[in-house]
């Protein structure tokens, strides 16, 4: 090794390998004269940027500079673009080219890895906190789970899981544009079972709407007019009966499981969501509608 390369090595060490110890390295090999480079510089940029605070730093290597350095990654073409942690090469970002792209693949990379980051640290000290919300939401107190929701949306405005949960606590208390508007908030891409959840009691509540005389639609719904019955389930649902919307449902299907092409299937299966599909209430509904369907 000439006293050059042993110099690049040392400064590799130092700037990149040294760091990917406690952080997540983005090494982005490029050149000035790679037109594609130039493309990816501001996307990758600013990327690396946003996630930050989650441990992400972007390290970038001249290949015509450190011709030595990319000959030891097998560097054949650029931009070729790593992730490093612990010194050890993680993930091939190489055919991320879009912010999208790269942000989903950096996800997926920090999900699997222990990296110590302020926005880590933050959501651990979150997580007992929203656990606590849930567990009040849960136990039907929605005004203090609403009230406990919004302290931490003022402490983390952007936390997808805060947000969910709100808009589920102002679901429970009938005020459905502001939970639609809650989960307006949200990110485009912004994926998980709470979100679902809430988005699914949103369009439930829109369809099911409150009954004045839910016991003279029960009596019309003995009758077995299926129309009745269907309406009585909304009426239900309204009403927070989830048990007796399932019993009118479930019925429903043991009778003509096909009726309005299997529109009472559909709206069990939207009050699941609804409640959240990991919910003991929910399983034991599903088997019920296992023994009907598969009996």
């Amino acid at each position: 090794m000439t006293p050059a390369e042993k110099e690049a090595v040392d400064a590799f060490r130092r700037d990149i390998v040294e760091p990917s110890m406690t952080n997540l390295i983005l090494i982005d090999f490029w050149a000035e004269w790679c037109g594609p480079c130039k493309a990816l510089s501001p996307v990758i940029e600013k990327v690396a940027e946003e996630y930050a605070a989650k441990g992400v730093r972007l390290a970038k290597v001249d290949v015509d500079k450190e011709q030595f350095i990319a000959a030891q990654f097998q560097v054949r073409s650029i931009p070729t673009v790593y992730a490093m942690y612990q010194g050890q090469l993680v993930a091939d970002l190489t055919t991320a080219r879009t912010e999208t792209q790269l942000r989903t693949m950096l996800d997926q990379i920090l999900r699997q890895l222990p990296i110590q980051s302020e926005a880590a640290d933050a959501e651990a000290e979150l997580e007992p906190l929203i656990a606590m919300a849930e567990q009040v939401l849960g136990e039907g107190d929605a005004e203090r789970a609403l009230s406990i929701f919004d302290q931490l949306a003022e402490m983390a405005p952007d936390n997808v899981a805060v947000l969910a949960g709100k808009a589920r606590a102002l679901l429970a208390l009938g005020r459905i544009d502001d939970a639609e508007a809650a989960l307006a908030a949200l990110p485009d891409d912004a994926k998980s079972p709470e979100i679902e959840q809430a988005r699914a009691g949103i369009a439930l509540a829109r369809e099911a709407q409150p009954v004045e005389d839910l016991s003279g639609l029960a009596a019309q719904a003995a009758t077995g007019d299926m129309d009745a019955r269907y309406e009585l389930a909304g009426g239900q649902m309204a009403a927070g009966d989830r048990e007796s919307a399932a019993e009118t449902l479930l019925a429903m299907i043991r009778d003509d499981r096909e009726w309005n092409e299997g529109a009472a299937r559909a709206r069990l299966l939207k009050l699941f969501e609804a409640v959240g599909l990991e919910d003991p209430w929910v399983s034991a509904q599903r088997r019920k509608l296992s023994a009907i369907l598969f009996g």
